[in-house]
C-alpha cells in the first residue's frame, strides 16, 4: 500500500476517519501545518468563547447515514419530564424564593444510553477514532483524551421533539463534543452563556439574570448537521431553544475527559437514563471535583 492514498491508508487503520471530512480537516496528518492551524483557530474559539464549531466536520455523502442512525435509535430515548435546577437537582431551601439554586425548570428531552449504541455504527467509529482523541487532546491541550469509562454516558444520542426544549442548565463535566445530525424543522438553536462561572465563583446574579429573561449575555449558534462542537459546558449555562415543526431534533453527544476512569453519578444517571449500573454507585468511580461549583 505504499502508493496508494495516504487518507485510504490512514482510515483503513483508524475506520471513524472514513466519515470525517479530511480534505478540509486533515486529522490524519497530525504534523502537516494545516492540522496546527486548525487546532489554533479551536483554541482561540475556545478562549474567547467557551465553544468551538468546527462545521460539517462530517463528510456531506455521509451524512444521510448518520442522520438515519441516530433517528434509529430515537425509539429507545429515555425521555424525561421533571422540574430540576439549573444544577440538575432538586431545589434548596436554604436560599431565597428565585434563587437559581431553588428554582426549577421543566426538563422534557430523552437520551439514547450508551449500551443501545451498536459498535457497527458510524457513531460508534467516530467516537473510538485515535485520530479524533489526538485532535481533540491538541485542541485541549493535552497529552490526551480518555474515554468516559461509564458505558451508559460515554456516547449518547440526545432526542428533543417537537415543541420541547432541552431547558437551561450546567454540564456535570468540563467539556463535552457533540454532532448534530438532525435539525427540527425550525426553532431548536443552541443558546448559551459563555463563561458565566469559573471554579470557586458560581456568579448567581447572572445566572439569575438569564432565568429572568436577560439574554445579553447570552449566544445563539444555528448549527447544521454534521458540524462538531467542542463547548465547556461546565462554565457555560447552555440549553436548546424551543423547537417547532414536525421533525425531532437528535444530537450525537461524545463524553471525553482529561481524567481516566470516571463514571456517573447513580442518581443523576437514573434521571437521565432511566436506571443506573452497579459501577455509579461506587464511591471510586463518581465524578471527583475540586472546582466548588455545584453539580
Amino acid at each position: 500500500m505504499s502508493g496508494s492514498d495516504p487518507s485510504a491508508r490512514a482510515t483503513a487503520e483508524d475506520p471513524g476517519l472514513a466519515w470525517i471530512d479530511l480534505e478540509r480537516y486533515p486529522l490524519h496528518r497530525p504534523d502537516d501545518p494545516s492540522f496546527d492551524a486548525l487546532v489554533a483557530r479551536v483554541q482561540a474559539d475556545l478562549d474567547a468563547r467557551g465553544c468551538a464549531v468546527i462545521e460539517r466536520f462530517i463528510r456531506d455523502d455521509a451524512l444521510s447515514k448518520l442522520a438515519a442512525e441516530t433517528a434509529a435509535l430515537a425509539p429507545r430515548a429515555h425521555f424525561t419530564r421533571a422540574q430540576a435546577t439549573v444544577y440538575g437537582g432538586e431545589p434548596d431551601a436554604d436560599f431565597a424564593p428565585g434563587h437559581p439554586r431553588r428554582r426549577t425548570l421543566l426538563r422534557e428531552n430523552g437520551f439514547v444510553a450508551g449500551d443501545l449504541i451498536g459498535n457497527d455504527t458510524l457513531l460508534r467509529a467516530v467516537y473510538h477514532s485515535p485520530a479524533l482523541q489526538h485532535f481533540l487532546a491538541r485542541c485541549l491541550d493535552e497529552p490526551q483524551v480518555h474515554e468516559f469509562a461509564d458505558p451508559l454516558a460515554q456516547l449518547v444520542v440526545n432526542v428533543v421533539r417537537p415543541e420541547h426544549m432541552h431547558a437551561w442548565h450546567f454540564d456535570t463535566n468540563e467539556f463535552i463534543v457533540t454532532l448534530l445530525t438532525q435539525p427540527p424543522e425550525t426553532g431548536g438553536e443552541f443558546q448559551y452563556a459563555p463563561a458565566i462561572r469559573a471554579p470557586g465563583q458560581e456568579n448567581y446574579e447572572h445566572v439569575r439574570a438569564i432565568l429572568d429573561g436577560d439574554h445579553s449575555r447570552v449566544r445563539t449558534l444555528p448549527l447544521a448537521p454534521g458540524d462538531m462542537q467542542i463547548f465547556f459546558g461546565r462554565y457555560s449555562l447552555h440549553r436548546v431553544a424551543p423547537t417547532a415543526g414536525s421533525r425531532d431534533r437528535y444530537t450525537a453527544i461524545m463524553g471525553y475527559s482529561r481524567t481516566p476512569g470516571l463514571m456517573g453519578q447513580a442518581a443523576k444517571t437514573r434521571q437521565i437514563f432511566g436506571r443506573s449500573l452497579d459501577g455509579h454507585n461506587s464511591p471510586d468511580g463518581a465524578w471527583k471535583r475540586d472546582d466548588d461549583l455545584t453539580d
